[in-house]
């Protein structure tokens, strides 16, 4: 697939911020957790410049989103409440994320574990 089968046909804040939804015209909907968003965030902040700089974020649990801004046509900017703001989620990413949740969240819930980190 194609970063144009998965364009989004409605983002919107739920829960005070705890959550946002993405609907997909290829008629995916995902509820993706602000946490579950910001420690998956592509900012290089937080992804590094290589998979080895990759940083394990910690203590976001209540983290919540703000607000939502577009980037041009392709992205939407998160705000969250810790005043992180730096990465880009693009179209296919937030897609990407929807799609791989139940996995990538053990992954990270996992990797706290071993680093003895807490939500």
């Amino acid at each position: 697939m194609t970063g144009k089968d998965h364009w989004p046909t409605a983002i919107r804040l739920i829960e005070q911020g705890r959550m946002l939804e993405a609907s997909f015209e290829s008629g995916e909907v995902f509820s993706l957790p602000a946490e579950f968003l910001r420690v998956n965030s592509p900012s290089a902040e937080v992804q590094g410049h290589t998979p080895a700089q990759k940083i394990t974020v910690a203590g976001k649990k209540n983290v919540a989103i703000l607000r939502t801004e577009p980037v041009g046509s392709y992205a939407v900017r998160l705000v969250f409440d810790d005043m992180h703001d730096s990465g880009f989620f693009t179209w296919e990413y937030l897609f990407d994320l929807g799609a791989r949740q139940p996995q990538l969240w053990q992954a990270y819930l996992d990797d706290l574990a071993a680093k003895n980190l807490h939500r």
